[in-house]
């Protein structure tokens, strides 16, 4: 069917298999920001002790942006012509973002929220390469996402750097 959509670049006809490769990423993205506000939720909940109350605070901070980032996706998913995935699609991958066995295991929650933000920052330079050159709107919505996580990441790695100076982690 023609749509009259043949010079507008990543929405043209011609240009269908590369905006689904581009939606399927996004979905991905879109997951992912989900979990993570799921488990920010959490370890931003369930730690205990003096210590724990600054990084419970940061992820409290970052629950919203997270949020934020999920709809950004699901935004950009629709504007492709994609259809944004309900929680039947969903499928758990943050396993070193799980609450610790003990609530005072602070250094478990920041390794965690790491390992996350890292694999987040990989996904999305990846759709910062597949975008190149053929959708430069979600391209630069991602450069500004990939920003977020990459300070997020920066964040807790010198919260991890604390407790390894002293001898914590």
């Amino acid at each position: 069917m023609e749509t009259g959509r043949s010079n507008e670049g990543i929405l043209s006809e011609e240009m269908a298999e590369k905006r689904e490769e581009i939606i399927e990423l996004l979905k991905t993205a879109y997951f992912a920001e989900l979990e993570t506000v799921i488990n920010y939720v959490t370890n931003s909940t369930n730690p205990d002790g003096v210590r724990a109350q600054e990084i419970k605070e940061a992820l409290e901070e970052d629950i919203q942006e997270e949020l934020d980032h999920a709809q950004q996706f699901a935004n950009r998913i629709k504007d492709l012509y994609g259809v944004v995935p309900g929680s039947m699609e969903f499928k758990a991958e943050q396993t070193l973002l799980q609450p610790p066995g003990e609530q005072t295991d602070v250094v478990h929650v920041i390794k965690g929220v790491i390992d996350a933000e890292t694999k987040a920052i990989e996904l999305y330079t990846r759709i910062v390469e597949v975008t190149e050159e053929s959708d430069p709107v979600t391209q630069d919505m991602v450069i500004a996402i990939l920003h977020d996580e990459q300070g997020h990441r920066r964040l807790f790695e010198g919260f991890l750097k604390e407790y390894i100076a002293e001898g914590k982690a």
